[in-house]
């Protein structure tokens, strides 16, 4: 039987708006992220933004791990210019958090699934999968062009997921965003990404 650490009970409410500049025109790099998550059990989380390498532009980290109910919602929009040491970042975190012990028993479930999508010219690549698959609802859809990566993952599942995801500035190798989560237990995934150079506005509101 294996035993996870505890989840703090917290309510949060984070609102951060760094900003360096105003907004210009073409050569700037743009990220999009709507994320809502619903965990009953464990998760190991963590997101890395950076408008910039090295002590230059924005930059932020948030994270969350242990075993409880976690209810949460998270925005992230930042751009950043290729051209001149412009860039700006907005986020926004709500969050329930609850703890109680979990303990992940044994799983007679061979059944797994798994998607992994990379955009060379963008410099994205996202990846989703799940095993340990008691019951498993999703619908993941993906475009890619030579300017714009976009991805949106709807998952609900008994079992364990794991999702994880980049993006490169091609120009400075800045990497942009890092993420890589782990949930077990009653899971729903609702995260929705678009990342480019100038992309059109094509997510849904949040």
């Amino acid at each position: 039987m294996r035993h996870f650490p505890v989840l703090v009970y917290v309510l949060v409410l984070v609102l951060i708006c760094l900003s360096v500049g105003p907004a210009s025109g073409g050569g700037n790099r743009t990220l999009t992220q709507h994320s809502y998550l619903f965990v009953n059990g464990y998760m190991d989380e963590t997101k890395i933004y950076e408008t910039d390498y090295g002590f230059k532009g924005q930059k932020l980290v948030v994270g969350t791990r242990g075993s409880g109910t976690v209810s949460r919602r998270q925005t992230i929009d930042f751009w950043s210019s290729n051209t001149s040491d412009e860039s700006e970042m907005y986020f926004n975190e709500w969050g329930y958090f609850e703890y109680h012990p979990y303990s992940e028993g044994p799983s007679e479930s061979d059944l797994k699934n798994a998607l992994c999508a990379k955009n060379y010219d963008v410099g994205s690549v996202v990846s989703e999968s799940y095993s340990s698959i008691k019951d498993l609802v999703k619908d993941t859809t993906i475009y890619q062009s030579e300017n714009v990566s976009l991805y949106q993952i709807n998952s609900y599942l008994h079992g364990t997921a794991r999702i994880g995801a980049r993006f490169v500035n091609k120009t400075d190798k800045t990497t942009n965003m890092l993420m890589g989560g782990l949930y077990i237990g009653e899971v729903n995934i609702r995260e929705e990404i678009e990342v480019g150079e100038n992309p059109p506005l094509t997510l849904p509101c949040a």
